[in-house]
């Protein structure tokens, strides 16, 4: 398994360029960088990162079709990988932020999500692959005119799914290049391996290497109070808190559950006041969940999370996708120091 680092969306191309060259050096395999609606292009604010490195990959995560149009999707991923010299990578998902933002409503089902960004992976592919091509008359999404991206000369991108849910996780099996999970944690991880393989299994064309990661939220600190506090303010986005589901179990007690729900909007609140303070939940309950869905702590906490991410090497990932959050360079200096000589580092 190797290692690849998210960014806070919120840097400047400048700063997603310095932190890249530092995470080549190291030996992380992917520098992601992370779409929201408020912050600089994501496509366009790696491409310094591109023309300053040479073996890192650098990917997007997660782009929606029903934001972006998959022709386009696969046309910015395109430009990024001939700047990059083909080592560029898109993960496509069915929901985001700009979504919101504009008012659709993430109805899986409604939207045909599943199908919907099975055609934008298959649409992209096909533009990234510079073959002629007669369009695509998907169900969800059309390409009504033939397409040939003749400027196609580098190696060939990569189109990953972001995908969680067993219905995503083996139409992912079956089409893309490989997924990104979210905050799935090591006690939950066999489930979705077993969707996974079951896709990959049903694949027309086998692939030998499809890419397996997982979006993991790392605060770990040398001081304890500030790692907490990251924690305890960002904990309202991890996959065991979020809507519809909030599953929790078994890291909470169903009566726990049912409090967490009621009080959401207290931990909303801790991440949009920046605060950190979860009102009228006990700091019992904060801290476990903490524990459960994230890596926080001081630096003693380390070899305890080594262990938990070689379950995940053990289930079958090829690389776990450390999120990062304030301070990035201090964080990935940290995590190349404590946690990349444990994995296999990326040559390139």
């Amino acid at each position: 398994m190797q290692i690849d680092i998210i960014l806070e969306p919120d840097l400047s191309p400048a700063e997603v360029a310095e932190i890249a060259v530092a995470a080549e050096n190291y030996g992380f395999r992917t520098l992601w960088h992370s779409n929201y609606h408020q912050n600089p292009d994501a496509f366009v604010a790696l491409a310094p990162a591109a023309m300053a490195t040479s073996r890192i990959r650098l990917g997007i995560l997660a782009v929606s079709p029903y934001e972006m149009q998959p022709l386009k999707i696969g046309n910015a991923l395109l430009t990024l990988n001939e700047i990059s010299n083909g080592r560029a990578v898109v993960a496509i998902g069915g929901g985001g932020s700009l979504m919101s933002a504009i008012g659709i409503e993430q109805n899986p089902t409604k939207l045909r999500m599943v199908r919907g960004v099975r055609e934008a992976v298959e649409i992209s592919k096909a533009v990234v692959s510079g073959e002629p091509s007669r369009g695509y008359p998907g169900e969800v999404f059309k390409v009504a005119r033939p397409f040939h991206h003749k400027w196609k000369s580098a190696p060939t991108a990569k189109v990953f799914t972001c995908s969680t849910g067993d219905k995503m996780l083996e139409m992912a099996g079956r089409v893309a290049d490989g997924t990104q999970m979210s905050d799935v944690t090591p006690e939950k991880i066999d489930h979705h391996m077993a969707a996974l393989r079951k896709g990959l299994a049903e694949r027309e064309i086998p692939l030998e290497d499809f890419r397996v990661g997982n979006f993991w939220a790392w605060h770990i600190k040398e001081d304890i109070e500030k790692s907490m506090y990251e924690a305890r303010r960002e904990l309202v986005f991890r996959a065991e808190l979020l809507p519809p589901k909030y599953d929790m179990v078994p890291y909470v007690t169903e009566e726990e559950r049912a409090l967490v729900i009621e009080k959401w909007a207290n931990f909303a609140k801790a991440f949009w006041t920046r605060s950190g303070v979860i009102e009228d939940v006990p700091e019992d309950i904060v801290n476990r969940l903490v524990a459960a869905c994230s890596s926080a702590g001081d630096l003693s906490a380390v070899d305890e999370q080594i262990e938990r991410f070689k379950v995940f090497e053990k289930a079958g990932l090829t690389e776990l996708s450390i999120r990062l959050f304030d301070d990035p360079m201090e964080g990935l200096k940290l995590v190349a120091e404590n946690v990349l000589p444990h994995f296999e580092k990326f040559e390139g």
